[in-house]
């Protein structure tokens, strides 16, 4: 079990470096443009250079640069209000839209099948359906 310990080991580092390399946003990649930087990780991931390339040289690691923030503090700042939606009359007012057109397909079924009814009742009496 133990022999299969560093394989599993540069796996995961691997596996991190090209996931944090694609979500790290193109303002803080330094040195070379993001798609370099996840095909050295990807072709240099087994012997631990892309990797560790990218974990020291690639992303910009320090404090959040001007003008922006992090997902929490923006979280914080922005905060959305619920709305059920038996609340929100937008989503009532759709309801009722679809309730009309599912009351008007209903009709013409039901026109429909009135129609072929009353065509079966004339062909079981002998009547010519097409003499209407």
């Amino acid at each position: 079990m133990l022999r299969y310990l560093p394989f599993l080991l540069v796996l995961a580092l691997w596996i991190y470096a090209f996931i944090d390399c694609l979500n790290t946003p193109e303002e803080q990649v330094r040195g070379l443009p993001k798609v370099v930087w996840v095909i050295i990780i990807l072709l240099f991931g087994e012997v631990l250079v892309g990797p560790i390339a990218w974990l020291v040289a690639g992303k910009y690691r320090g404090p959040v640069p001007a003008g922006g923030s992090t997902p929490s503090e923006w979280h914080r700042n922005h905060r959305a209000e619920f709305v059920a939606p038996d609340d929100n009359p937008e989503f009532l007012k759709s309801l009722k839209e679809e309730n009309k057109k599912d009351e008007a397909l209903l009709k013409d079924w039901e026109a429909d099948l009135r129609r072929r009814e009353e065509e079966l009742r004339r062909r079981e009496r002998g009547e010519d359906p097409k003499a209407d």
